[in-house]
């Protein structure tokens, strides 16, 4: 909710509120009824990374959006707005009741100008029910501001002074003052001091203590509370204004999810500008993810200037690798400094909402909240300040619930097991196609007219819905229809607009969610072949096997593969679980003509749930310099915000270089797990280490590990932290 320095007008003139009649009490207005029930896990979510961020939407309307929308369209998640009591500020500087009063928390009851904690339930159930997981905005750095005027009260009639929450209880003695960890008067004056970032106060707001243990429990019992309501995440406001080391003893005390028994997702408010790298983003990827700045500024940048660069956004420099980022076109803040796209930017907001739901760039997000000519502007109201249910259209935006965005979730969906993009094809300035392996391909035009031009897509020959401009329907598709031939089209892309396509949406197919793995076991294996080889120049690489998905044996019916550079050729087929299964690489020619590797047939079977991969060498070929997909699995016990990374002697494992060591993942905790592309006949010698929040990096003890890669294959290295 903060800006790396305060702007001269506005974002500080929000918080200095004058005194003012202040009425007390209030009671909200209830409009649809929903019934609040306990959180339970007999539920499955959809198997998407995308959010919707309804923000400032009451309870009611986002338990109607997740029913009606974004459930059916495939949406992982919804983001929803700080649910705890506020302060309630009907006669600011800032006009009645500014929408930063949700940012000033003055208890941790859950009763807020969004509605009442059987609501927020309620909202939380119905989403789960509809598919969709629940990321809540917490406001844990702060309370009110210190400067709110006497008598101000609370949502639910909440009173509290200064440095006095009685209804929490916080006291004097459980925030940061000055001559306390704060150096300065109070206030913020070096935004690359970080003493003075995490311990002094942000725009005049009560800055917590967050080094006692005191106000870690009261912090996490609240956000403890929401979880036990079935809350699956949160999007945590200004906390770069916590220390990390902090903020990741409170994680440390959050309980598992109830829908899924994993931990809470988090994705950090980090606001961009700072030089010191203790205060940049990168440097809070221990306690989970980060809001990209840097990418959003990019993408206004591109929309309003040549799309043709968003070729290079390999070579931005973002705020966080991919692995670590929520990504987002615009947010609450963001949108009122006009640094970014917003609804009032028309097409080029809606083209790049598009774009950033197709590029491969963290867990891509939409955002909807309502029209606004004054930046403190509130959003509407019954007059008491409690938000009215959302219309949309006139002063409410609904992108999230319109046809082509519903569309590119699906499409986000099809193309995640592709963590890449191929062949981008730059029309001229301003439109572009690309695709993801074999799964989806869209084309954006960012012209005033209509452009017709042939795409390579990746996509296997036949015809396709585009989820632009329709959806499948069981006899074909409501909008337009795009032919590949060749794993090419010619496509026409109307003025402003865009056209997209993807595996799941052809005709006569019946659409549906793809639903998490935690559910269904019946779910399809996303299964990644990934071969060397080299193909004569008419020849492309192809994989063939002994079930219909791969074509049955018959070369005609075979998938092709997609280069992916450097003799590396590969692609994403969805298999039965289970299932043993016989294959193949063979190389094709225009004209039909097969070659098939040598050898006995190959074979996998295929898991229970998730996802699969193989590697190989086409037999018969030489392939110089083929990569060798290394895979470590450490076994290695942290606290919660430890990360575990390997180092080794090869430039692939960072050369010894701490800063440089391949970060693994936690996702089957206890055991860390990476795949690095390694070369082949080469000795390594490797190390585990840790890294604390704060940077500090524990190595493991004992002699280098090592191992020699193999000319061709595979290797696992399988580990426990010495």
């Amino acid at each position: 909710m903060e800006s790396a320095k305060p702007h001269p007008i506005g974002r500080t003139g929000r918080l200095l509120l004058a005194a003012a009649m202040v009425a007390v009490g209030g009671t909200a207005v209830v409009t649809t009824a929903i019934t609040a029930t306990s959180a339970r896990a007999a539920v499955v979510l959809n198997d998407s990374e995308v959010t919707a961020n309804l923000w400032e939407w009451n309870w009611n309307s986002v338990a109607a959006a997740c029913t009606d929308h974004l459930g059916p369209a495939g949406y992982g998640a919804v983001q929803v707005a700080p649910p705890q009591e506020s302060v309630r500020l009907p006669n600011s500087n800032d006009g009645t009741h500014p929408w930063y009063e949700v940012y000033q928390p003055v208890s941790y009851q859950l009763e807020s100008r969004f509605g009442s904690r059987q609501q927020f339930a309620g909202m939380v159930t119905t989403c789960h029910e509809a598919g969709v997981r629940v990321y809540v905005d917490a406001v844990v750095n702060h309370m009110a501001g210190t400067n709110n005027p006497p008598g101000t009260r609370g949502y639910a009639g909440t009173e509290f002074s200064g440095y006095d929450y009685p209804a929490v209880p916080y006291g004097a003695g459980d925030f940061h003052r000055p001559g306390d960890n704060c150096p300065t008067d109070g206030s913020i004056n070096d935004w690359d001091n970080e003493a003075q970032v995490t311990s002094c106060e942000l725009l005049s707001l009560a800055d917590l203590y967050t080094e006692k243990e005191s106000v870690r429990n009261k912090i996490a019992s609240y956000l403890n509370e929401l979880i036990g309501l079935g809350v699956d995440g949160f999007r945590v406001d200004a906390v770069k204004h916590i220390r990390k080391d902090d903020f990741a003893a409170i994680l440390g005390k959050l309980n598992n999810t109830v829908v899924e028994g994993r931990r809470p997702y988090v994705a950090q408010e980090i606001f961009d500008g700072a030089s010191n790298p203790a205060l940049q983003a990168r440097a809070f990827i221990g306690n989970g993810d980060v809001l990209d700045f840097a990418y959003a500024k990019g993408i206004r940048s591109a929309f309003q200037g040549s799309i043709a660069t968003l070729a290079n956004i390999p070579n931005w420099n973002l705020d966080a690798p991919s692995a670590n980022v929520f990504a987002m076109v615009t947010n609450h803040d963001l949108e009122r400094d006009g640094v970014v796209l917003s609804y009032k930017d028309g097409t080029d907001y809606v083209l790049a909402n598009y774009f950033a739901l197709a590029y491969p760039h963290g867990r891509p997000s939409v955002y909807d909240s309502f029209t606004w000519s004054d930046r403190n502007q509130s959003p509407p109201h019954n007059g008491g300040g409690y938000v009215t249910d959302t219309v949309c259209g006139g002063t409410w935006n609904c992108l999230s619930q319109t046809t082509g965005i519903k569309g590119m979730v699906g499409w986000a969906n099809a193309a995640r097991p592709v963590q890449t993009i191929a062949d981008f094809t730059v029309v001229n300035d301003n439109v572009i196609g690309f695709h993801r392996g074999d799964r989806a391909w869209i084309g954006i035009n960012d012209s005033g007219s209509a452009v017709s031009a042939t795409f390579t897509t990746g996509l296997t020959d036949g015809d396709y819905c585009d989820v632009i401009s329709g959806s499948v329907t069981g006899s074909g598709c409501s909008g337009g229809t795009v032919t590949v031939s060749g794993g090419r089209a010619t496509v026409t892309i109307p003025a402003n607009n865009a056209v997209a396509v993807h595996v799941n949406a052809r005709p006569g197919a019946t659409p549906s969610p793809t639903i998490s793995p935690t559910g269904d076991p019946t779910d399809r294996i996303a299964t990644t072949f990934t071969v060397h080889a080299t193909p004569g120049a008419d020849q492309e690489l192809h994989v063939v096997g002994s079930i219909p998905e791969l074509g049955s044996w018959a070369p005609a019916d075979a998938v092709r593969l997609i280069s992916q550079g450097g003799n590396t050729y590969r692609g994403t087929i969805d298999l039965p679980p289970s299932t043993q299964v016989e294959y193949k690489f063979i190389k094709v020619t225009a004209a039909g003509g097969v070659t098939w590797e040598s050898g006995a047939n190959r074979s996998l079977t295929t898991p229970v749930t998730g996802t699969h991969a193989v590697t190989e060498t086409f037999r018969g070929d030489s392939v110089p310099g083929s990569a060798i997909a290394a895979s470590f699995n450490a076994t290695v016990t942290t606290f919660f915000g430890q990360n575990v990374f390997v180092v080794g002697n090869v430039a692939e494992l960072g050369s010894w270089n701490p800063d440089e060591a391949v970060a693994l993942s936690a996702a089957d905790y206890p055991v860390w797990r990476a795949t690095v592309n390694l070369p082949s006949n080469t000795a390594i010698e490797y190390k585990y280490l840790k890294k604390n929040p704060d940077g500090f990096v524990t190595w493991e003890s004992g002699a280098n590990r090592s191992f020699t890669t193999p000319p061709t294959g595979t290797h696992t290295s399988t580990d426990t932290w010495h």
